[in-house]
């Protein structure tokens, strides 16, 4: 059963979540004996594209097609079923991404094939082919078995963790097959920049703060403990919502779902909207004065007290921490 992981690069370089989906990609074509092959759709350089050798992927298929320099869903499926007919691929992957979201279900529809969107563990073959996912916004598991001859499946990024395999990748340069295609897309050549310095979606360390925090000029302190624990920075709805941050930090069922494997709850009250967005996070810590608040009951540790106080002393311990075990 050869597979075949597509990824999208961004600034020339492979996400943790294409790692992780390389790696995911490698572990089902084991499991059948077969090869696994990485689409990269986008610029990267070959040294960059051949670290996915280390988690199991034996080739690389190089797509450097200016038609999908800026991102166009149908371009990107068009580019992915020539992979598949090039390949030979019975199982696709993808991260559970923007791409993944917009790109899998078309090319499903060329394909005539099953689609599973945000898996969270590797697929089930001993009886057919069952892949599990969230439902009810994290409060459950559900398994779907796909029957048709091609498959498709869609990764939740931090959900399988990458398996580090002895190997190396070839590197092939790819025809896009885009020759003629015209884009349906009016595109504006700008560019917004996320802030922060680490990416949101994949990060293993997030910190968040909601309105507890009384206004944007307070947020220095949370910025500040990111920084000493290497952590992402998030906030609820309402934040983002009178301006405070921004609205890519916002987390919770209608922003980014995330599954960290810590996350720290500031100021939150924790409605389920957020609960649904962040109760796929490993260990969840909340820190609140209001001992009442719904977000204790979802919680592996609770810290009842004033942000403006804990914040600091917290802080101070984590540098404390580092200093000793540096």
């Amino acid at each position: 059963m050869p597979v075949l992981v597509v990824i999208e690069t961004s600034k020339g370089k492979l996400s943790k979540a294409a790692i992780e989906a390389a790696s995911y990609g490698a572990q089902i074509a084991a499991n059948s004996g077969a090869q696994a092959t990485l689409l990269s759709i986008g610029e990267a350089s070959n040294d960059e594209l051949a670290k996915a050798g280390s988690v199991g992927i034996s080739k690389v298929l190089k797509c450097d097609a200016s038609a999908v320099h800026h991102f166009d869903p149908q371009a990107y499926a068009k580019v992915a079923q020539a992979a598949v007919e090039s390949t030979g691929a019975k199982t696709i992957i993808f991260v559970h991404d923007r791409s993944g979201k917009a790109v899998a279900p078309r090319l499903s529809a060329k394909l005539q094939a099953g689609l599973v969107s945000g898996a969270v563990a590797l697929p089930e073959m001993s009886n057919g082919f069952v892949v599990s996912k969230n439902v009810f916004s994290g409060k459950a598991f559900a398994q779907y078995k796909i029957n048709t001859d091609v498959k498709i499946i869609s990764l939740l990024p931090n959900s399988v963790p990458p398996v580090q395999k002895e190997g190396s990748a070839s590197i092939e340069a790819f025809n896009s097959s885009l020759e003629g295609y015209s884009s349906p897309f009016t595109t504006e050549n700008k560019v917004r920049e996320e802030t922060g310095e680490i990416p949101l979606p994949g990060a293993e360390l997030v910190i968040s703060a909601g309105r507890g925090l009384k206004g944007p000029e307070n947020w220095g302190m949370v910025e500040d403990l990111a920084k000493t624990v290497g952590a992402a920075t998030a906030c609820s709805r309402p934040v983002s919502d009178i301006g405070w941050r921004p609205h890519h930090e916002h987390v919770g069922q209608t922003g980014i779902a995330i599954r960290p494997n810590l996350y720290i709850a500031i100021g939150i009250s924790g409605a389920i909207q957020h609960l649904a967005g962040v109760n796929g996070s490993k260990v969840i810590v909340v820190i609140n004065k209001d001992p009442e608040a719904p977000f204790f009951k979802a919680a592996d540790y609770g810290v009842v007290g004033d942000a403006f106080e804990v914040i600091p002393k917290l802080n101070e311990a984590f540098r404390k921490f580092k200093s000793q075990n540096a």
